[in-house]
């Protein structure tokens, strides 16, 4: 455990950060996993619905700097294309 000060702040703060970080990342995999779910099952208007929030979801992760903007790209256009090739 950090004597100064300053050090005892920057424990207590990366322990909170690294909590938020932690339930951004892992809602947008939970998001995601709820779209291809959906998708699987044939359900469009569940999987329209859960591919809105998954993208609110992704694009917070990117605001966070949790994930690269490629890899959100990507991962929003496979998504998209999942949900738009259901019949």
């Amino acid at each position: 455990m950090p004597n100064i000060k300053s050090a005892k702040k920057r424990v207590l703060v990366s322990a909170r950060r690294k909590e938020e970080n932690t339930l951004v990342n892992s809602s947008m995999k939970t998001a995601i996993k709820k779209v291809e779910k959906a998708v699987k099952s044939g359900e469009k208007e569940v999987a329209a619905e859960a591919l809105k929030t998954a993208n609110m979801r992704i694009d917070k992760a990117v605001n966070a700097k949790l994930a690269h903007p490629n890899k959100a790209a990507r991962l929003k256009s496979r998504l998209t294309k999942a949900v738009n090739t259901m019949e």
